[in-house]
């Protein structure tokens, strides 16, 4: 099966389809609604507030909304990949292992503000990778910062994703303090204009639920979530060891964007680390960087037969943590 989705030809988006069934049926069978613990921002509760007058608590509507969700960023991730030639040609391996690697825990496709982040974190990241080839690159780094400030109010503590944004100037091109300013300001916008809003239309006490921020260094007792996050993070590293060889061949811009996407891996996996209440459903947002050195992995390893195995290990792994624990 991984040759296929090896291969860059359009038509293997219907094989992707068919993949997203097989790897998301149980999530459909067994339905959930949202995730609402605490540490959501005030956008993301207004958003579900207008689901809710739309369809109720339907939770085959929101689980099925997080799929094709799930479906829509494995896409956009595939387009993110070719385009910048982070593999030698194209392929849909970043957008197969995104979706078995976001069915290694429930808590991953349910609707949340998580999904959402990623969503705009994929188009943070595409600019990002634009940012070497740029002479002045002011507009882009207000734009990206304006779009951390807006994950920011749907999930306040992707706010550290900022530290992705300045370590990534810091790769991707010569110190400049006026670009790190412009950052911090676009950061800063999003808030800025809800709080006037909220000021101006006497709703200036929803402002209490904007900085829902905290740290927490809690004990993960789920077995489930254990073999999720060990299974991510070895697939992680394998990947990124078998990247150190093709690596030398690659244009400075591509190696540059592996460089970000290492960074981008560490800091999502501690944003969690920063709500109000943990919750590992929110290590989804570190899934998705992730995902590029598991494709990586079947990438490198040309025999079909191992490749396959690999392959089949942990859809298998899936599919018993899904139906029969």
């Amino acid at each position: 099966m991984v040759k296929f989705f090896r291969s860059g030809n359009p038509l293997t988006v219907l094989l992707l389809l068919l993949y997203t069934l097989l790897v998301k049926f149980y999530y459909l069978l067994h339905p959930s609604t949202f995730i609402a613990d605490g540490s959501e921002g005030l956008l993301y509760e207004l958003l579900v507030k207008w689901l809710q007058l739309l369809v109720g608590n339907s939770p085959f509507f929101f689980t099925a909304l997080a799929v094709l969700l799930l479906f829509l960023q494995t896409l956009l991730l595939t387009r993110i990949a070719n385009y910048h030639r982070l593999f030698p040609r194209a392929t849909y391996l970043p957008a197969m292992s995104y979706l078995l690697f976001t069915s290694l825990w429930h808590g991953w496709n349910v609707f949340s503000p998580a999904l959402l982040v990623n969503l705009i974190m994929l188009w943070v990241f595409a600019n990002i990778t634009e940012l070497y080839t740029r002479t002045s690159a002011r507009d882009i780094v207000f734009n990206i910062g304006f779009a951390l400030g807006i994950a920011g109010l749907f999930y306040f503590p992707a706010i550290v994703f900022c530290l992705l944004l300045l370590l990534s100037l810091l790769i991707m091109r010569a110190f400049r303090l006026a670009e790190w300013i412009i950052a911090l300001l676009g950061l800063i916008c999003p808030l800025y204009l809800l709080g006037t809003y909220l000021f101006l239309t006497d709703q200036w006490e929803q402002i209490v639920k904007i900085p829902r921020i905290s740290l927490s260094l809690p004990v993960i007792d789920h077995y489930k979530v254990w073999g999720a996050l060990i299974a991510s993070v070895f697939f992680f590293l394998l990947g990124w060891l078998l990247l150190q060889r093709p690596l030398k061949k690659m244009l400075i811009q591509v190696r540059k964007t592996w460089a970000v996407l290492i960074v981008y891996v560490i800091v999502a996996m501690v944003v969690p680390f920063f709500g109000t209440h943990f919750s590992p459903d929110y290590w989804a947002v570190a899934i998705l960087p992730i995902s590029m050195f598991v494709a990586n992995v079947y990438w490198t390893v040309t025999n079909e037969t191992v490749a396959n195995i690999i392959h089949l290990l942990t859809l298998g792994y899936v599919i018993v943590m899904q139906y029969f624990s």
